[in-house]
């Protein structure tokens, strides 16, 4: 895990003080060394900072060279290297290091960008080819490690973050159409545009998508993988699947337990961390142990203290660490977690997880696995459901009201159902209008929509800012691209099941997880009291609220409404 950035200028020769500005900047997302690398002849230049997970030694820094050829800055894991080591020796290939860092660059001088095809793992690097003069920039496939980008007056720069481009002088111009669509929409990703950022002119290389660049201009950019091609596996049976889907778990448990560093986990009270802690906590040996970290929120009716407190009483050797976090510290530390994340976020669930990955730092914990990528997968937000049976009323009344009845025997408590209001009127325009209706969409679109192109990316940016913070390393056993292929084969019906989200998940683990986490029917996921703690932070923004007009920002368009956290974030991200 590391910080990345880079140079690609054909006309004069790359600034190594211009690296090493890009570089002392991300110092937080690699701790351990900094080395600058620049080519033969002076056009391209690299800065690389580490976090050394795998490989501690030397040999193992970057930037790597390889056959005086390819020479590497990389951010992230290669999951499966040992996999991948394998194979490549067998071919002939030798290695100085026992780094994935060397299996990567090894991998891609034998198979070019398909080796992008082969590789378990979360990353975000460039490759620059001696005899090609190529650069070459790639992402993984869900955007778990980030890459900025930026072409100003014919050069080209990219880096792990965006305050390295900012350092060395690059303009930090605020979107006004991206701030729109924010206050008007709450839009974090535009769809409409999926490389824009918050600033005009930082562009994100999307995730599962590559970059060949020469002469600093940017000859090919495609994507090499996506959900929406994988075939459906309708003739699995219900039992079948959640083996399949526990298998391909554990076995991506097993590949993220890969360190040569102290791996924990993340544990709040729900399934998906519950799950990776106990099958962690299985495969890790008598004398290894297993910290977790939580959050939790003093006075709080929503606080899950009595379910980390059950998957903690229900395993052996784990040392759990709790932070509580307040109005009082989110105030105080507010504007430091802003200049971490560099673009708004949406509730203050955010500083809950900054808050762990310090307690992690404090506790010599370098790498935490996490749960996240569940519940865009596997339906585990209510209205996944919702949408499904509203979808079933106009495809298939009788199966609906049978349907029905099971939801409402799980979710009456918390989630009633009731149909929605404007049904006829979107089933009217639909058929005499021939506009796009509501519920053409089945879920599992959804849930691939989620994955792919909006939700989960804000999620993963906030993991990965949160995280690097404190130089931590975060692993999502959920974003195997196997098990997420696996995922979108099934029916949909193998996720929202009689009632409950996430049954595949829950069928998969019933026998190693508490009942009580299993088949909770309650979800609260990391929520603070954002009401409580958006009042405490009125002296904040409630100044400049009343002094400013935020058609300022939007290029005079009016949005319907801006609730206090969004001026929040006006004041944050836009006030500068």
């Amino acid at each position: 895990m590391c910080g990345i950035a880079g140079i690609f200028n054909n006309k004069i020769s790359v600034e190594p003080a211009l690296l090493q500005k890009m570089g002392d900047t991300l110092i937080h997302r690699g701790p351990d060394n900094g080395h600058l690398w620049v080519s033969n002849d002076g056009q391209v230049g690299f800065a690389h900072r580490r976090l050394s997970i795998i490989d501690l030694s030397e040999n193992a820094d970057q930037p790597m060279t390889r056959s005086s050829r390819f020479t590497i800055v990389y951010n992230g894991e290669i999951y499966n290297y040992i996999e991948l080591k394998k194979d490549l020796e067998a071919k002939g290939y030798q290695f100085k290091t026992k780094s994935d860092t060397e299996v990567l660059l090894a991998l891609f001088e034998d198979q070019g960008s398909n080796c992008l095809q082969c590789i378990d793992g979360m990353f975000a690097f460039a490759i620059w080819d001696e005899e090609k003069k190529e650069l070459f920039l790639a992402r993984d496939r869900f955007g778990e490690k980030p890459l900025y980008y930026c072409i100003q007056h014919d050069v080209f720069y990219f880096a792990s973050e965006m305050k390295a481009l900012f350092s060395i002088g690059l303009p930090k111009n605020i979107s006004q159409e991206r701030i729109f669509k924010y206050l008007q929409s709450n839009v974090l990703i535009d769809e409409e545009d999926l490389e824009s950022t918050f600033y005009t002119g930082i562009r994100q290389l999307d995730a599962a998508c590559f970059l060949r660049i020469k002469n600093a201009v940017i000859q090919e950019r495609k994507y090499y993988w996506n959900l929406t091609s994988v075939k459906p596996n309708n003739h699995i049976s219900l039992e079948d699947a959640a083996k399949e889907f526990r298998r391909l778990f554990e076995l991506s448990v097993l590949r993220r337990m890969r360190s040569d560093v102290t791996v924990g986990s993340s544990l709040s009270g729900g399934i998906d961390s519950s799950a990776i802690v106990l099958l962690a906590n299985k495969y890790k040996n008598n004398l290894q142990g297993q910290n977790t970290f939580s959050a939790r929120f003093k006075n709080f009716n929503r606080d899950e203290g009595k379910f980390i407190e059950k998957v903690i009483a229900y395993a052996d050797n784990i040392q759990p660490y709790t932070v509580w976090p307040s109005a009082e510290t989110f105030l105080a530390e507010i504007e430091t977690l802003a200049y971490y994340q560099e673009e708004p976020f949406v509730s203050g669930s955010v500083y809950n997880q900054y808050c762990v990955m310090r307690l992690a730092k404090e506790h010599n914990t370098t790498v935490l696995l996490d749960g996240q990528g569940a519940d865009e997968q596997l339906g585990g937000y209510i209205h996944y459901y919702r949408h499904h049976l509203t979808r079933m009323l106009t495809k298939n009344p009788q199966r609906f009201f049978a349907e029905r009845v099971n939801y409402q025997a799980v979710n009456k408590e918390y989630y009633p159902y009731s149909i929605p209001t404007k049904l006829p009127l979107w089933y009217i325009k639909k058929i005499f209008l021939r506009s796009k209706y509501t519920y053409d969409a089945d879920a599992r679109s959804l849930l691939i929509k989620d994955t792919t192109v909006t939700g989960l990316k804000a999620l993963l940016r906030y993991g990965d800012r949160n995280s690097m913070a404190f130089s931590r390393e975060v692993r999502l056993p959920f974003l195997s691209h196997e098990l997420s292929e696996f995922i979108f084969s099934l029916p949909i019906e193998y996720m929202l099941n009689s009632g409950w989200t996430k049954y595949i998940l829950r069928k998969a683990f019933e026998d190693i997880v508490p009942p009580e986490i299993t088949w909770r029917r309650l979800k609260i996921g990391f929520e603070p009291p954002q009401e409580d703690w958006v009042q405490q932070l009125k002296p904040l923004y409630e100044p400049f609220k009343t002094k400013t007009d935020y058609r300022d920002f939007t290029g005079g368009k009016k949005v319907t409404r801006v609730t206090d956290w969004k001026w929040l974030m006006l004041k944050l991200f836009a006030d500068q």
